[in-house]
């Protein structure tokens, strides 16, 4: 078969796929996620969805052989729980996709779990919520695990077989949410039998229920060679070779349909969880359709082959028979394609394929042997399923599943042509009837019954005769009603046809409207009922018609009748938000306008242009939606906060609200008792707008709106009810402190409303606060500085100047400024200087001459102040500080204490500095006996002492050492150090080892140093003959500080006990220049080769 045809196709996907970790033994999928339980009992799970594998060991620990029994995968492909089965008996595991360690169930310890059901409409990433498991002696257990929690929440007993003990093969739950609670549905297997448990609240409830009543259970005959069955769900599976399974199929999360391999044959049904049908017992049954399909059917022969396993898809069956898949057609029982397997020659002749397993959330099947794993994937499945419900005869089931209509043609076609005919001169007589009908109820001018036959007739008169029929009656309200009947009678594919009827029925409507209008009937309660009924009638046809209606054509149409109400309605139909807000607006409704901006379909654009209009007419309610909106940007809203911000809202002066009270007791006096409230309302809001602008205003006409619940009616006269909140500065509050934001431009807004407001406390907190709140790279504040000094200066915001003054370091021009405004707060300026002392007390000396220029009392009075001040200073003024601030005039006696006790200070202060040079003396006392001492350390050196590098003696005296460059030998002994460790080294030696294991830089400076002590010392040793000139002192003299720095260059430290050594652990054992070294170790081959000789070997 062309492999592009086949319903199903085999590919191999994983040749080794339990890489070395035995033989696969059980296998589950879910997600394109697959698990192999292995006969060593490793858990290996592949994740083809990001290309990822791994492995997991059950045994680590557990003495003897062991395997993995079952292993069970969530639909999300998140959750596994696995059976160990050995020696020391059974353990069952939890593991998470995300853990590397498995976790064992220690409340199963010795029970084989068998059968798994997971709660797939509540199960999570992070949760497996509520899951059943099913042991092999009968019993029922409910666990719950958290991934977060490392562990089971819990693992509770269910329910327990007594009347005929068997093993738990397969499990399945349904939930459902329902007004009363969660209805609970799941379905058990035995080998024998399918147990029913269902019930609402709790699982635990559920299964205690069933302790005082039957279980519902199907029981199938036939023989069970194994007391075991296997169910695979279609997000997970597991087989071992066995005759009997249960397998369920699952759409949409849902189970549809089951099918069991039993022994007398496959038995399958549907699964309706929508009916109620109530069973003997009292249990909800929702098994439908069930059927049995005879294995004879799927040999030709008269010998019966079983399958070993199962797979069920949405209409076929997937029958394991040998090494090979056989697909029959879950409707027709047919078999359609076999599917073969590409196996090695060690597998087919050993076990060959063993079983499947299904994933239901990838749509995908897979076959395994010992070693492989196969995917079967599923092609256009019900593609010819049209033609197995017409072969059937059920010729509705073959129209539902037929694609296009050629199909459809097909299944008309086959139908029988008597049926046909029958029906067809069944119909045009009742056509025939219609239109008698019609044209008698026409007769009888019962246009109304008359338009409603005329809508079903297509033949015996078009339909142009028939609306020219009403058209020439005059009769309107029939020719509407005609239309629409004829609309319910249109195909989709009419579309053109529907839009002109669908149109012109819109412009009748509207005519029917105006016609009730302008008629003046004496019965005007019926009147209005009328009325109403037919525009209630009209906005429910705009709504079933919005998709056919002409967008551009019904707008101007019920523009031109001046619909206002209805085109604003149908333009909410089509999403035409701006002309509804627009609307909304005109009539004062921003309430409804901010409802709609709400909404997820309504552009955010709008927000923005809609805010000045918006804002203007209901402050509050607009910022409280600002503020309830998401994703909106507040910089953009800026605009409208400035327009708003600029203008005067709901706050009259007094004398405002004088004139509007006398404006209101003349209306009391000459406006008559039977005029409505709405036409007193209104008069009031022409009030406030004369009262509040003068003349009338169209721009400022909005602002009466909003005004009105501003101010409250009390005993015939109108006051303030309560203190506006500036709504704008509550927004931008909101942004700043709740929403964090760092726009320059909201705190540059907010800080100008601050301003402008009466009290600046509101002001000062916002300039103290740090929105940075010490995060790094952030700035303490996001407003412009240069710009909130400007604006505080011209609003006469003096305390703020101060602080943006100080925020600025800019703190004489801030102590200056709040010299004007308290002198406190210039002190506290002052204070706040700390690492510059001299502008500290520059700064409280423009405080003092301020304060003291000031006084206004005595002269005594005012030195006593003076002296006060001092003592605020904490010292950093004295009294000799602020005498130039007095008049010439003033006697000294006034100052008598002051001065007595400054100069008590500065004695105190004496005489520390006295105490401190003769500690500084005794100190330096002290170090020169050190250096003294120093100069008289010596070191005792053994005969037999070597040198650390070269492990020559250091005392040798032959001539084998050349004389150091730059140093000058005593007798025959060569220069050396000495270090406090011991180790002793030849100058020459030490100078080369620091120089090649120290850095290359370091190593230069020392060369350095010893090429100019070797030309100092040869200048000194030509001057040595004659007397020494002063060159040659000064010479010396430079040569020992040249010496000293090479000492400390090469003998700061001892090499090898200092830091030069640690350095030296990096550098390589056998150094670069050491190449000769390297190849004395190569093994060469000898080129004195023996000669080989060639012996005869007697015969």
């Amino acid at each position: 078969m062309d492999r592009e045809r086949q319903v199903f196709t085999v590919d191999l996907l994983e040749r080794y796929a339990t890489k070395g970790r035995g033989v696969i033994t059980a296998m589950a999928a879910g997600n394109d996620v697959i698990v192999l339980g292995t006969s060593k009992g490793w858990v290996i799970r592949h994740d083809f969805g990001v290309g990822d594998s791994s492995d997991i060991d059950l045994c680590a620990g557990r003495p003897g052989e062991q395997s993995i029994h079952r292993v069970f995968v969530d639909p999300g492909g998140s959750h596994c729980i696995a059976t160990v089965v050995g020696a020391g008996g059974a353990e069952t595991y939890y593991t998470h996709a995300k853990w590397s360690k498995p976790r064992v169930l220690g409340r199963l310890k010795g029970l084989v779990v068998n059968a798994v059901a997971w709660n797939r409409q509540q199960i999570t990433e992070a949760s497996t919520k509520e899951v059943v498991l099913g042991t092999d002696d009968g019993q029922l257990y409910e666990i719950a695990v958290d991934e977060k929690d490392k562990r089971e929440k819990y693992i509770k007993f269910l329910y327990e077989l007594k009347e005929l003990p068997q093993a738990f093969m397969g499990l399945q739950m349904e939930t459902a949410s329902l007004e009363n609670g969660t209805r609970y549905y799941v379905m058990a297997v035995t080998p024998t039998r399918r147990y029913s448990f269902t019930g609402i609240g709790l699982l635990e409830t559920v299964f205690a229920s069933y302790l005082d009543r039957a279980v519902h259970f199907m029981e199938l005959p036939g023989e069970v060679p194994n007391r075991q069955v296997c169910i695979v769900l279609c997000y997970s599976s597991f087989n071992l070779n066995l005759e009997h399974e249960l397998h369920f199929f699952i759409k949409q999360r849902r189970t549809t349909h089951f099918a069991w391999l039993s022994g007398a044959g496959i038995y399958y049904g549907g699964l309706n969880f929508g009916a109620q049908h109530s069973c003997p017992n009292g249990d909800e049954n929702f098994v439908e359709n069930k059927a049995l399909l005879d294995y004879s059917k799927l040999s030709k022969g008269s010998e019966v082959v079983k399958p070993t396993s199962m797979a069920v898809s949405e209409f076929h069956f997937l029958l394991l028979i040998g090494n090979k898949v056989k697909v029959v057609n879950r409707i027709s029982e047919h078999i359609i394609e076999e599917l073969h397997f590409d196996l090695t020659s060690e597998s087919a002749s050993r076990s060959g394929i063993i079983g499947l397993c299904s994933d239901a959330t990838a749509g995908l099947f897979y076959a395994y042997d010992q070693n492989s794993v196969f995917q079967v994937s599923v092609n256009d499945e019900d593609r010819d399923m049209w033609k197995v419900y017409l072969d059937m005869k059920e010729y509705a089931a073959a129209l539902a599943n037929c694609r296009d209509p050629f199909q459809r043609d097909q299944v008309y076609l086959v139908q029988k042509f008597l049926i046909f005919l029958f029906d067809y001169f069944i119909t045009e007589m009742e056509r025939f009837a219609v239109g008698l009908q019609a044209d008698a109820a026409f007769s009888s001018r019962d246009f109304e019954r008359a338009a409603s036959f005329y809508a079903k007739i297509s033949y015996i008169l078009s339909f142009e005769e028939v609306a020219l029929k009403f058209i020439s009656a005059g009769e309107q309200d029939a020719l509407r009603t005609f239309l629409l009947h004829r609309l319910d009678n249109l195909t989709k594919d009419d579309k053109c046809q529907i839009t002109m009827i669908s149109t012109w029925a819109t412009e009748l409507y509207l005519d029917k409207i105006n016609r009730l209008l302008l008629e003046e009937d004496s019965t005007v309660e019926n009147h209005g009922v009328e009325y109403q009924s037919i525009i209630q009638e009209f906005c429910a046809f705009l709504s079933d018609s919005k998709d056919v209606l002409d967008e551009a054509t019904t707008m101007k149409l019920l523009e031109s009748y001046g619909r206002v109400e209805e085109l604003v309605y149908f333009a909410g139909l089509k999403e035409q938000h701006e002309i509804v807000i627009h609307h909304y607006l005109q009539q004062g409704e921003t309430k409804k306008a901010l409802e709609l901006l709400q909404k997820p379909a309504v552009p955010i654009d709008l927000q923005y242009k809609f805010a000045p209009d918006l804002i203007a007419l209901d402050a509050y309610e607009t910022v409280e939606s600002w503020m309830g909106t998401k994703n909106l940007n507040p910089r953009k809203l800026i605009p409208a906060m400035m327009r708003y911000s600029s203008e005067t809202h709901a706050k009259l002066s007094r004398h405002q609200l004088d004139l509007f009270n006398m404006g209101f007791d003349w209306m009391n006096r000459y406006t008559m008792e039977r005029w409505c409230q709405y036409k007193r309302n209104m008069i009031v809001k022409a009030m406030l707008i004369h009262v509040a602008f003068g003349p009338v205003n169209p721009i400022r006409t909005h602002w009466c709106l909003n005004v009105s619940s501003t101010f409250m009616f009390s005993n015939g006269r109108f006051a303030e009810c309560r203190n506006e909140t500036h709504e704008v500065i509550k927004y931008l509050e909101f942004c700043v402190h709740r929403l964090y934001n760092e726009d320059p431009g909201i705190h540059n807004l907010l800080l100008s409303l601050y301003a402008k407001q009466e009290d600046d406390s509101a002001l000062l907190r916002f300039l103290q606060c740090k929105f940075g709140n010490g995060r790094d790279n952030v700035p303490d504040f996001f407003y412009d500085p240069k710009y909130a000094l400007r604006l505080c200066l011209k609003e006469k915001r003096m305390r703020a100047c101060v602080h943006i003054y100080s925020m600025m370091s800019m703190h004489e021009e801030a102590v200056a400024l709040a010299l004007q405004v308290d002198p406190e707060l210039a002190m506290a300026e002052a204070d706040k200087v700390e690492d510059d002392e001299d502008l500290r007390k520059k700064l409280w000396m423009m405080v003092a001459k301020h304060v003291i220029g000031q006084e206004k009392g005595t002269k005594r009075e005012n030195i006593r102040k003076a002296i006060a001040f001092l003592k605020e200073t904490d010292g950093l003024l004295k009294i000799e500080d602020i005498l130039p601030f007095f008049p010439d005039f003033a006697l000294i006696d006034d100052f008598k204490e002051a001065i007595c006790s400054s100069l008590e200070d500065y004695n105190k202060q004496i005489e520390e500095l006295k105490q401190e040079m003769n500690d500084a003396t005794h100190g330096a006392d002290n170090i020169r006996k050190d250096i003294n001492a120093l100069a008289q350390r010596y070191a005792v050196i053994d005969k037999d002492e070597d040198c650390g590098v070269c492990r020559r003696k250091i005392l040798n005296v032959g001539g084998d050492y050349r004389i150091s460059r730059g140093y000058t030998s005593v007798g025959p002994i060569a220069p050396f150090y000495v270090f406090p460790c011991g180790h002793a080294f030849h100058s020459e030696c030490l100078i080369a080892h620091v120089t090649r294991c120290t850095t290359e830089s370091q190593a230069e400076c020392i060369l350095d140093l010893q090429k100019q002590l070797t030309l100092f010392g040869d200048g000194t040793r030509k001057d040595l003959n004659g007397s020494m000139a002063e060159d040659s002192v000064s010479s010396t003299t430079n040569a020992d500080k040249l010496r000293s720095q090479l000492d400390d260059a090469v003998a700061g430290e001892c090499p090898y006990c200092g830091e030069l050594m640690i350095r030296e652990i990096s550098l390589p054992f056998i150094l670069a220049e050491e190449s000769q070294e390297v190849d004395s170790w190569t093994i060469k081959p000898t080129n004195n080769l023996l000669t080989l000789r060639s012996i005869s070997l007697p015969s």
